[in-house]
């Protein structure tokens, strides 16, 4: 059984950068063709796919972002990383981290619980 855990900061300053880690457990970053995802849903609003890093460390990102986005893994800790920086308040949301069937499948089989993460001076 393939577990994904979040964690980072709750509460970031704006214009500060935003750092989560995504611990797994159960399976390997590195097994094909899996890849791993960010995901983010603000208040109100739907899912939001954020970008993934493929078991080949090959990396997605979303366009709507800016390139403030960045996702990095330590295959020795089994963990994957997000950095978005200059955040704003409309950053605010609950984070994710998924496993997708294959890069830019959409197919999601596992989720982490989600953490809230609060952009706010």
């Amino acid at each position: 059984q393939v577990q994904l855990q979040e964690s980072g900061p709750g509460l970031v300053k704006p214009s500060q950068m935003l750092s989560l880690t995504c611990t797994v457990s159960g399976g390997s970053l590195t097994t094909s063709y899996y890849a791993w995802t960010w995901i983010r849903q603000p208040p109100g609003k739907g899912l939001e796919w954020m970008g993934a890093i493929g078991y080949d460390g090959s990396t997605y990102y979303s366009p709507s972002l800016k390139g403030r986005t960045s996702i990095s893994r330590d295959t020795s800790k089994n963990q994957f990383s997000l950095q978005l920086s200059s955040v704003t308040p409309e950053d605010t949301a609950v984070y994710y981290c998924a496993r997708d069937r294959s890069p830019n499948m959409r197919e999601y089989d596992y989720w982490g619980q989600g953490i809230q993460v609060t952009v706010s001076s």
